[in-house]
């Protein structure tokens, strides 16, 4: 079943709002907390002296630190709704970016990005989809499409625009910028937009019939248990680590293979746009088949591009096939974690369920391209690297194909009723 039901009451009278006021404030969520850093390593590594592991370090640990978050910061939004979760994300990240531009330490720098890794699992894709899979119902996958693709402008935006205000003002200033963003823009789209938690509304006759507290817990705690929730995980984990992975070695990989600075630059720019690219052709071609089957074609077409990568040499034109397919890849993905999680398991416990199997995705995002490293120093060339990237690709469609065969078990749960 790919139909995204809805417990009673939980449809909003207009929910198309929620999406665009989510769109705006994603695109300044992931531009400011995530893409900004690429431009001021550079500038705080001049100013402070630190080595670029120093700086990427810090922003690795804010990953798992928003992995770390993603688990009980979705069950806050199944209880208190998005409203007051993602507002109070969008404030913390402004105090915590003003923080981060008057930090002298390396010890407060660690300290500040971890703090803003637990307020990107507040404001980023995991608790927007929350809110969207609350508000929607059937509407949910369209709905998180659309998002998606205004997401996906977030590089496009905030590099060019990151890299102005650093050049007119430096980047200490920059980041004061950034945070008047996430508290001017941000802050007041949640507050004023997104719905407050159902909780706080009179109970309909259906809903006083409803099971307890103890007995929604217990539902959670035996969807966590399932074969299909496991299998999911592992699934999800693996494309991101291959991914994740691939993606912050991409250009060094294309000038082991012979192309120069420009050209592999060049090629890497190509996975954002077909990102974009692969989100449309889910809005277009993938919404006439089951979310299920657009999943598996988009985990499938990662190893398919990988193993091409592999024997590519530097033919350009298997280079430039190889990155639009694996940027399509990813920009289904994207959406296919949103979906699949209320595909399988319903939306009654949407943010908890989906935060836990955010978490190793998270974790994978930041760990993928370190353990890249070390297989990289450990073999002196990125063919190893390649084939490792590929198995791992290949673990997350065996995986995600043993959840589908399991999911059956799951009938939807509600295991309450």
């Amino acid at each position: 079943m790919d139909v995204l039901t809805n417990p009673p009451g939980k449809i909003t009278p207009s929910p198309w709002p929620v999406v665009w006021a989510l769109s705006v404030t994603e695109i300044i969520s992931w531009g400011t907390l995530y893409y900004a850093i690429s431009v001021l390593i550079a500038p705080i590594e001049q100013e402070l002296g630190w080595s670029r592991d120093t700086i990427v370090g810090a922003f690795s640990l804010s990953l798992l630190f928003a992995g770390m978050g993603a688990f009980p910061i979705g069950i806050l939004i199944d209880r208190l709704g998005g409203r007051v979760v993602m507002a109070v994300g969008s404030f913390a990240s402004a105090l915590l970016l003003v923080l981060l531009s008057q930090t002298q330490s390396i010890q407060g720098f660690y300290l500040i990005w971890a703090g803003l890794g637990l307020t990107m699992a507040m404001v980023l894709y995991e608790p927007a989809f929350a809110v969207i899979t609350a508000g929607f119902g059937s509407d949910a996958r369209k709905a998180i499409t659309t998002l998606t693709l205004a997401g996906g402008l977030a590089s496009t935006v905030f590099w060019p625009l990151t890299q102005g205000i650093v050049s007119a003002l430096g980047w200490r200033y920059a980041l004061i910028v950034l945070a008047s963003l996430n508290l001017l823009v941000c802050a007041p789209l949640h507050v004023f937009f997104l719905p407050a938690s159902s909780d706080k509304r009179p109970a309909t006759r259906q809903e006083t019939n409803k099971p307890g507290p103890d007995r929604k817990a217990s539902a959670l705690g035996l969807i966590l248990k399932t074969r299909a929730f496991w299998m999911l995980a592992v699934a999800f984990a693996a494309n991101m680590f291959a991914y994740s992975s691939l993606s912050v070695h991409l250009i060094v990989m294309l000038q082991e293979k012979g192309f120069s600075i420009d050209n592999a630059v060049w090629l890497a720019a190509l996975i954002g746009p077909m990102q974009v690219f692969g989100r449309i052709g889910e809005f277009t071609i993938g919404s006439r088949y089951r979310a299920q089957q657009v999943a598996f074609f988009a985990l499938a077409l990662l190893p398919i591009a990988l193993i091409g990568f592999n024997f590519a040499g530097s033919a350009w034109g298997m280079v430039v096939v190889f990155v639009a397919v694996c940027g399509s890849s990813n920009g289904i993905m994207t959406i296919a974690r949103g979906i699949m999680t209320a595909t399988i398991f319903g939306s009654e416990h949407y943010g908890a369920v989906n935060g836990a199997l955010s978490a190793p995705v998270i974790a994978s995002r930041a760990l993928g391209p370190l353990i890249g490293s070390i297989v990289w120093s450990r073999f002196g060339n990125y063919d190893a690297v390649l084939w490792l990237l590929t198995a791992v690709a290949l673990l997350a469609v065996v995986s995600f194909s043993f959840a589908i065969s399991t999911a059956k078990q799951v009938r939807h749960p509600r295991f309450i009723s």
